[in-house]
């Protein structure tokens, strides 16, 4: 925990840190606001497109779907990712023994790996010109459903973490 304590505690200490302390309670309040806002509009998209990928709405193509979900989710991770380490900064080391931010980060990292997996899989590079076969199919809603779990976890410890 020495070594998670010294990175907080640089990030706390930090000209941002400093600054979202510094400039009162609203820079927090709005900054707050903008991670949730971020962090629905990443949610919402990985949602449709995770239930899609689990079976739901067949008849929508991927290629379709995909083609408007996944700016709107890059733009909504962006973001949140943005906010978070500003709201972070404000009190990094309050969050070293807090059971919820160290089930958070590794969510989020299991999430942007599941993302990098999917990209990686036949049935996603071919989107544009056909649809997956019942094996592609099946394996990306495996992932699909892994993606669930892992943006779910991640947002219900990152709200967990302010009740620790």
């Amino acid at each position: 925990m020495a070594g998670l304590r010294d990175v907080l505690a640089w990030i706390e200490f930090s000209a941002l840190g400093v600054f979202m302390r510094q400039t009162g309670p609203w820079t927090y309040g709005i900054v707050n606001l903008v991670h949730i806002l971020g962090v629905a509009t990443l949610f919402g998209s990985i949602l449709i497109l995770d239930l899609h990928l689990i079976g739901l709405w067949r008849r929508a193509p991927l290629a379709g779907l995909s083609r408007t979900i996944v700016p709107v989710g890059k733009a909504g991770f962006a973001i949140a990712a943005a906010s978070g380490l500003c709201l972070l900064s404000s009190n990094a080391t309050e969050y070293t023994n807090n059971p919820f931010f160290l089930i958070k980060f590794p969510a989020i990292g299991l999430g942007l790996l599941n993302v990098w997996l999917i990209g990686r899989t036949a049935g996603w590079r071919a989107r544009a010109e056909r649809d997956p076969s019942a094996r592609e199919g099946r394996q990306l809603a495996v992932l699909g459903a892994l993606s669930l779990a892992s943006w779910l976890t991640a947002i219900s410890a990152g709200r967990m973490i302010g009740y620790w």
